[in-house]
Parts: C-alpha cells; structure tokens; sequence
C-alpha cells in the first residue's frame, strides 16, 4: 500500500495496579466525600461557576500532603506516566515528568464537563474511581478537526483512527493518560449515581 500513518496521537488505558486497590478505592472514596463537605472554597467555585457536583480543581491542589490515600495513588500514577513518556519517547533531558495538579470530580446524574484542554501540561489523565451502570464514557477529538475545512465527513464504519470523536469508557480503576493538548470532554451522566474520578496534570519538572 503506498500510503501510511503519520503523527501518531498516543492514547494510555491500564488498572491502576498495585496491591489492596479495593481497599485504595475506598480510602480515597471516603476523601472525595469529605472534601465535598467540608471544602468551603470549592463548593463556592462550583456554584459561583454553575458547576454541577463538587470539584476540588480550584480550590485545593495539594491532596497528596493532606491524605495518604491520595499520597499512594501518586505513586502509582507516577509509573504510569513514566512509562506512557516512554511510549511518546519524549526526550526530557534527564529531567522528569512531575505531577502539577490533582483534583476530585463528583459528577451527579446528568451532569458533564464540557470540551476543553490542559494548558501549560505535559501529559494529563484521569483515574477512574466510582462508575456507576450508564456512567458517561469520554470523548476524545481529534486534534486536526477544526483544520479539516471542506473535508466530507468520514464513513459510520471508518477505523476507529479516522473517526472525528472517539469515546472510551473506562473501568472502574483505570487510569487514562493522553497528551495535554489533546481536546477532550466527559459526555453527561446518564447514570442514577454520581460518577466520581480524579484528574491530574503533570508538567515537564
């Protein structure tokens, strides 16, 4: 065939790994919660910002020196990202990839987190911590949209690396890792529960 892909967008989805995840989950489950009760500064941000649930995004990024659960899921995150930097064979020059940003997303039924990127990021990700039956997937874009001017659209069967959206609905555990640049956005929750995951950033140390 004399055609070929090029500029390869790299997409990261393992269980986070580890031993007691269960025993994990619910630490940190319990951390979520308390902080959607107690945290006074985020729960002003989300409703001065019509954000429906609770986020800790804007008011504390700190989590893994206030609570050893989050502590822990830091070092795990870490090797994911190392490895996942690898696989882009990013060249650091000798520097590391170090995490900039942690926050909790408790999203109630039918709520969602539109369309957006992570600037002044690295690598960005999302660990995947309570999904509900019916829990929104995430939807990915892909970055040459918006140059694709009078491009027809693509076939329903096309490959899944020539679609325009792709979603991805995670397992509960999962970590997802892509490039920061990469636009994505949470679909809304079509299930009867909240659907709670924590996100991060990590930045070129």
């Amino acid at each position: 065939m004399p055609v070929k892909n090029l500029f390869v967008t790299k997409f990261y989805r393992e269980p986070i790994g580890g031993k007691n995840v269960e025993e994990l989950r619910d630490d940190l489950r319990d951390c979520c919660y308390l902080m959607a009760e107690e945290d006074e500064a985020g729960i002003k941000w989300c409703e001065d910002n019509h954000y429906r649930g609770y986020t800790s995004y804007a008011s504390l990024n700190d989590l893994d020196t206030r609570f050893s659960p989050f502590a822990e899921l830091k070092k795990r995150m870490d090797k994911h990202v190392a490895k996942f930097a690898q696989e882009c064979q990013f060249d650091l020059a000798g520097r590391k990839l170090v995490l900039d940003a942690f926050w909790v997303n408790i999203l109630p039924p039918l709520s969602f987190h539109s369309s957006h990127i992570h600037p002044h990021s690295v690598v960005s990700g999302t660990f995947y911590l309570d999904l509900p039956e019916g829990a929104s997937s995430l939807k990915l874009e892909d970055p040459r949209l918006s140059m694709m001017m009078a491009a027809p659209t693509r076939k329903k069967d096309a490959p899944e690396e020539l679609q325009p959206h792709i979603f991805i609905k995670p397992d509960e555990g999962d970590i997802m890792l892509w490039e920061s640049w990469l636009r994505h956005e949470v679909v809304q929750n079509e299930a009867e529960e909240e659907r709670i995951s924590i996100s991060f950033n990590y930045r070129w140390g």
